[in-house]
């Protein structure tokens, strides 16, 4: 086989082609490094006495469905300029790895298409080896990730596995990249982050979060030029949520089976937007019965409504006369949800207006949360949390293309 196939194939130079054989299905290509190509491993001198050598084998990339396993004596020798004695350098390869840097390449390249056990089982290598290039890889790319370029994030957190464990998330808006992982929720989990920023003297101009108080407080102390921007599906959840709370209470208080009956069952009819409901059902037409059976209910459902209007108002002036309108109206129905939600979203008025100066949301980061709860799924749970938040660094650049 010509030296030049060594190099094109599978990325060794400076190393001279020996043999090839056949052995219990596996392809062995024999390969040594010239004598004269010998050089220090610290001075790079030429002046060198020959200490003995050691075979090693390292695998490559496949020929077909064929492993192909690489074996070269790896020289030691003794520098006559600087006196060291130690093995030369293996160009090919990492000297603490048993597969060759094209390999490597190799796997990492399958791996943007394909899960962990997928690559392993086309290589014919273990799990550990392909996680364990997938984590050196992301460790190099995506461990510190930079963030002096910054200036719209979204935060939310994320429950991951049983016993409320979760994960603090932080997104770039601009990139979609996610920039942070953090260990559990509320203030502390984002203190690394927040020291990472000051070190990189990022300028933060807006950051979309829901009305977390310790999320709040977090960024007001550390980000105190940053506008924050609250939500709103965050909040219209936090609406439906009470909405929902309403319905249970009117259906334990309805005085006879019929009205139970007409309650029953429009939980999620009271949670859809109305452009939502299905024209060839009958969802209409029960939504209906249920608002009309009850005055409370009705009121809080259409206050629903009007609160939604609020995100489409044409400039910040009137949602904010729309705002303050929708306050006045929550306190004046008598109404202890409305009351309350009024009471939370009057003190948090600031930063649902602050929508207009920077129309953002954790919508995109939402989306990510699903994708990390795929990934979750995907791996049956993850035993190393570092590769864990690598992979979330990562899933921008993620394709599934071939699995499944």
């Amino acid at each position: 086989m010509p030296t030049s196939l060594l190099y094109h194939g599978f990325g060794i130079i400076g190393y001279q082609y020996v043999r090839t054989f056949f052995k219990q299905g596996i392809i062995w290509f024999k390969i040594k490094k010239d004598r004269f190509s010998l050089r220090c491993p610290v001075c790079n001198s030429w002046k060198l006495t020959l200490r003995g050598s050691i075979n090693r084998v390292f695998r490559s990339i496949p020929i077909g469905k064929k492993p192909v396993l690489i074996e070269c004596p790896i020289q030691r020798i003794e520098c006559r300029a600087c006196g060291i004695i130690r093995q030369v350098k293996i160009a090919f390869a990492d000297e603490r790895r048993s597969y060759t840097k094209a390999f490597e390449r190799y796997a990492l390249e399958l791996s943007k298409y394909m899960t962990i056990s997928d690559v392993a089982k086309h290589l014919g290598v273990s799990w550990d080896t392909i996680k364990d290039i997938q984590k050196r890889f992301l460790q190099r790319r995506f461990s510190k990730p930079k963030l002096n370029n910054l200036k719209l994030i979204a935060i939310d957190e994320i429950t991951i596995g049983r016993g409320h464990r979760y994960l603090t998330v932080v997104l770039d808006l601009i990139s979609g990249a996610v920039v942070f992982v953090g260990d559990g929720r509320g203030a502390n989990s984002l203190k690394p982050f927040f020291r990472r920023l000051k070190a990189c003297h990022a300028h933060i101009e807006a950051v979309a979060m829901d009305m977390s108080p310790s999320y709040i407080s977090s960024v007001k102390e550390n980000l105190p030029d940053a506008l924050i921007v609250f939500d709103h599906f965050h909040i219209i959840k936090m609406f439906n949520d009470k909405l929902a709370e309403l319905r249970r209470s009117l259906q334990r208080e309805a005085e006879d089976d019929s009205q139970q009956k007409v309650l029953k069952g429009t939980r999620w009819l009271l949670l859809k937007n109305p452009e939502n409901l299905r024209k060839q059902s009958d969802e209409h037409q029960r939504l209906q019965s249920a608002l009309e059976l009850n005055k409370p209910l009705a009121t809080a459902y259409y206050m629903k409504e009007d609160l939604r209007q609020i995100w489409d108002q044409r400039n910040k002036t009137v949602a904010e006369a729309c705002l303050s309108a929708w306050i006045d109206k929550a306190r004046i129905s008598k109404i202890d949800i409305l009351s309350d939600l009024a009471d939370s979203i009057e003190k948090h008025k600031e930063g649902i207006l602050a929508y207009y100066d920077y129309p953002i949301s954790t919508g995109p980061l939402e989306g990510t949360n699903n994708k990390i709860k795929t990934l979750q799924r995907q791996a049956y749970g993850f035993r190393d949390m570092v590769f864990f938040k690598l992979k979330i660094c990562a899933l921008h650049l993620t394709k599934y293309a071939l699995t499944g």
